[in-house]
């Protein structure tokens, strides 16, 4: 699918794996909407690829449609990539046998809010607008990705949250796939494992933590780079041959429980 002249949007854009995705669109032609919170860093991105910055709140589904209907003024809107996401860790129960120090609830919900119904938000939402469109030369209307996550395989000690929400990604490839086909969009989903983003900054020595994290990659034995990421969303976008897969994207690596 040609994506030159099209407009697409990139949730969660405005930095890290997003904002890879957003520059790869970019130098290939498209039109590139960045909904994101990071208001400083998303003006900046998109003044740099000449695209539009939108401030979205995922779990806001009328953010959300604003965001569509603003994509629309750059381009067809064709594409979609869900980057948008937030992590937590915490075990299902507490060390103390108190009901307290369980899990939080409500973390929980809004982990799968942002991760998952976010992203399924902007899909369907996205989808229908695509779904206006005439079909490109290669048949398609449109192509959606959703950044997943290895978790959603591998998931970690602590994780149940993150992995329930990025399975839940995995989990609605094939189903919404088969549900866009009448429409003729395509949606796949792309799992990283460990990629060099400002989330290890919390480390006393990131670069030391980062090494040594690298080390369990089979190989590169390093992190992975949002480019490299970007790289195989672009592929998900424009090979009109891919569709209703799940991609890991991770060195080879598989999580050990902690």
């Amino acid at each position: 699918m040609d994506i030159n002249g099209a407009a697409a949007i990139v949730t969660g854009g405005a930095s890290g794996i997003g904002a890879a995705v957003a520059r790869r669109l970019a130098d290939r032609g498209a039109r590139v909407l960045v909904a994101d919170l990071q208001a400083d860093k998303g003006e900046e991105l998109a003044a740099e690829i000449g695209g539009m910055f939108v401030s979205v709140d995922v779990t806001d589904t009328e953010q959300v449609r604003t965001a569509v209907d603003q994509a629309v003024e750059l381009g067809p809107l064709r594409v979609l990539v869900n980057s948008a996401g937030i992590g937590w860790a915490q075990r299902t129960i507490g060390r103390d046998g108190e009901y307290d120090s369980a899990h939080d609830l409500d973390a929980f919900r809004k982990v799968v809010a942002i991760n998952l119904i976010g992203s399924f938000d902007a899909i369907r939402q996205a989808a229908t607008q695509m779904a206006r469109l005439d079909p490109t030369a290669s048949g398609d209307r449109g192509a959606i990705v959703n950044i997943a996550s290895v978790a959603a395989f591998d998931g970690q000690i602590g994780q149940a949250a993150y992995a329930a929400s990025k399975g839940g990604l995995v989990g609605l490839t094939l189903p919404v796939a088969r549900d866009l086909s009448a429409a003729a969009i395509r949606l796949n989903t792309v799992a990283p494992g460990l990629i060099e983003t400002p989330i290890y900054d919390f480390a006393p020595d990131p670069e030391a933590f980062k090494e040594q994290l690298g080390q369990s990659v089979l190989h590169p034995k390093r992190l992975g780079t949002p480019e490299e990421l970007a790289s195989m969303v672009l592929e998900c976008l424009t090979n009109s041959y891919m569709n209703a897969e799940t991609i890991r994207v991770d060195g080879g690596i598989r999580m050990p429980p902690k």
